[in-house]
């Protein structure tokens, strides 16, 4: 004989299992994090592609897939948007999970530019 339907509990009063857990927000991809560090750094208009042609030397329609995370650029491209661009230095660092060198890059300009104010109210005192 089977519990009658007052007996079984099929799921908890709660409604949640003890199994679920959060689900983490999806990681970018690698040409979503880019075209957001693209579009940082630039902007998100056609001059901006067209200043990261001049700089890649690479094709128009390819550039600005890459701002439209359709693709991402190649790694001859990336090392030259990488000297160009602190955005997207940081967002290939931070895909590599080397937030210690983010923060060491950004300490670094920190200081210089302190040095720099210090240099001006030095400036201004003398003058």
């Amino acid at each position: 004989m089977s519990p009658t339907q007052k007996d079984r509990k099929v799921r908890s009063e709660s409604g949640r299992s003890l199994l679920q857990r959060p689900v983490p927000e999806p990681e970018p991809s690698f040409a979503e994090a880019i075209a957001d560090a693209l579009r940082r750094e630039f902007g998100g208009t056609p001059g901006a592609v067209k200043k990261v042609v001049r700089l890649t030397r690479a094709n128009e329609r390819a550039v600005r897939n890459w701002f439209e995370a359709k693709n991402a650029p190649s790694g001859e491209n990336l090392v030259i948007l990488m000297r160009h661009s602190d955005e997207v230095l940081e967002a290939v660092l931070r895909l590599a999970d080397r937030q210690d060198l983010v923060a060491a890059r950004k300490l670094s300009a920190a200081r210089e530019k302190l040095q720099e104010m210090l240099a001006m109210i030095d400036d201004i005192e003398t003058g």
